[in-house]
């Protein structure tokens, strides 16, 4: 079986799982989470290829992590994670990409990202649910990081921390390639389904 193979009969049981956890039928989530109910059909069948997007309204619906929908179960106490062996789950036009390299367990999850952006490449985020809030620490270069239209410039040595709740924006800036650090802190418990 091939590795894009077994990650999406993973990320098929592990959506079925959630789903099933929440109580929630195939429409309601396709509802919740704005997806198709026949793309949910084939997600929980192993079949098609799910863009990021769509996998981060699915965790916020389901009110977990976007690695716990990727992941297989904990294999050790301690983990360690080389950046080769995570596929990116956004990979921009001109070479930029976000890989998510993994999420602390416990009630309040953390995922944490590596970024690379190209200088004017940019990737819009839509609004998590209430109670994300995501942090970015540039190691290399300098960004733009847009939230609810504002724009903030995070440089090398700089961190930045916003409610995720609100539209926001990363865009690499300068002439040379920004490569950041990004957590991502999710609320305790499942997301609320009012």
């Amino acid at each position: 079986m091939s590795e894009t193979a077994a990650a999406l009969r993973t990320l098929a049981h592990n959506v079925r799982a959630a789903r099933t956890r929440a109580g929630l039928s195939l429409d309601e989530l396709g509802r919740r989470a704005q997806v198709s109910k026949g793309a949910l059909v084939g997600l929980e069948k192993a079949q098609g290829n799910p863009n990021f997007a769509t996998l981060v309204r699915l965790a916020d619906t389901l009110g977990i992590s976007v690695s716990a929908l990727m992941e297989g179960p904990a294999e050790a106490r301690v983990r360690v994670v080389s950046g080769d062996a995570v596929a990116p789950l956004w990979t921009g036009e001109q070479g930029s990409e976000a890989r998510l390299m993994l999420t602390t367990s416990g009630p309040a999850p953390v995922e944490v990202w590596r970024w690379r952006l190209e200088p004017g490449e940019e990737y819009p985020s839509h609004p998590h649910q209430a109670g994300v809030v995501e942090t970015v620490s540039v190691t290399v270069g300098r960004m733009v990081l847009v939230v609810d239209g504002t724009e903030h410039v995070v440089e090398a040595g700089q961190t930045a921390t916003f409610d995720g709740d609100a539209s926001h924006t990363y865009r690499g800036a300068g002439t040379g390639t920004c490569h950041l650090i990004m957590t991502v802190h999710l609320p305790p418990g499942p997301a609320s389904t009012a």
